[in-house]
């Protein structure tokens, strides 16, 4: 990938910002390089059934994990925006989904480089989203898809680009901040919580990205 005049981040959930391309918004933003991140769904889907954490109280903590991780790296909070469409039901407001990609892709300035998820990942909020954007044309702006679901996956065509091991370390520790998906949230046996084996694939040698066709 270029060194783009601008970074656009589409994630789907609070913390896929930090699993598609915490070390590349690192090392351009030391570049000089604006990133905007924009996050679509609220994130509260996580853990439905807990006491200690209802929704709105999710919601909210789900946010200050992603301004924390992404202030660490030199986004400030200002360029986070959070679309706070439902976790978990995007298939119902793919209209919204749309509209919210496009208005941050036309702000962006350009060239410019946007990243959202592959269109086949596991996890159906992801596949709306990648559907959404790829129906999002602005001139001088590029797609680029990562992976997310399964942890581990790897794109047919991508093009690694390496991390050093203190890269690797940053972005693992990183991942481990977004302590609500990470094991904070204990009432609710049914949440999410990643795995270790899921941080340790999130947090590889490498970050993954392929040029999206139009």
């Amino acid at each position: 990938m270029k060194t783009p005049k601008s970074l656009l981040v589409v994630a789907p959930h609070p913390d896929d910002e930090a699993i598609a391309a915490h070390a590349l918004v690192a090392r351009l933003r030391r570049r000089g390089v604006a990133v905007q991140v924009l996050v679509v769904t609220d994130g509260r889907a996580s853990h439905p059934g807990s006491v200690a954490w209802p929704r709105a109280r999710l919601v909210a903590e789900r946010r200050r994990e992603t301004r924390g991780a992404m202030r660490r790296i030199g986004v400030a909070a200002g360029a986070v925006t959070f679309l706070n469409l439902p976790d978990g039901d995007l298939a119902a407001h793919a209209g919204k989904v749309r509209h919210g990609i496009g208005r941050a892709a036309a702000r962006v300035p350009r060239p410019a480089a946007a990243l959202v998820p592959a269109i086949h990942d596991d996890h159906p909020d992801h596949r709306v989203v990648a559907a959404c954007a790829a129906r999002v044309a602005v001139p001088g702006l590029h797609w680029f898809a990562y992976p997310v679901w399964p942890a581990g996956n790897r794109l047919p065509g991508a093009k690694p680009m390496p991390l050093t091991a203190q890269e690797r370390l940053a972005k693992r520790h990183a991942i481990r901040r977004y302590a609500t998906q990470t094991g904070r949230i204990t009432d609710d046996p049914a949440g999410f919580t990643m795995t270790r084996a899921q941080i340790a694939a999130f947090s590889r040698p490498q970050e993954c990205f392929v040029a999206v066709r139009r």
